[in-house]
């Protein structure tokens, strides 16, 4: 069974950094294009960035230059660091793994901007 776990969330003053991870077992995982996602209250999830198994990223325009998409696929794991956090990137953070008809999810890893 494909399983996504997070880990890094946690409380960060503005203009803190914070780095995501994600780790997947039982997927071949450098064919699977990764992405990070999150999910405010009351708001719908959206993108945050995304990265191809050959290394191609791509980001929303809101984390543009703060945020950074990377991956290791020789620990199937995969990296949001970010940078000059903000109040309104507080979410839930959720890991994404998809390939054609196939998507997973991780549970979720709580952020919140605040001071």
């Amino acid at each position: 069974q494909v399983q996504l776990v997070e880990s890094g969330g946690g409380l960060v003053q503005p203009g803190g950094s914070l780095r995501l991870s994600c780790v997947a077992s039982e997927i071949m995982f450098s064919i699977y294009t990764m992405g990070w996602y999150r999910q405010a209250p009351g708001k719908q999830r959206n993108l945050v960035a995304s990265i191809t198994g050959s290394g191609n990223t791509n980001y929303a325009e809101t984390v543009k230059g703060r945020f950074a998409i990377s991956r290791d696929n020789a620990k199937n794991t995969v990296y949001l660091q970010m940078n000059s956090l903000k109040p309104e990137d507080t979410a839930v953070y959720y890991c994404n793994a998809y390939r054609g008809a196939y998507w997973y999810w991780g549970k979720g890893t709580l952020v919140t901007v605040s001071s």
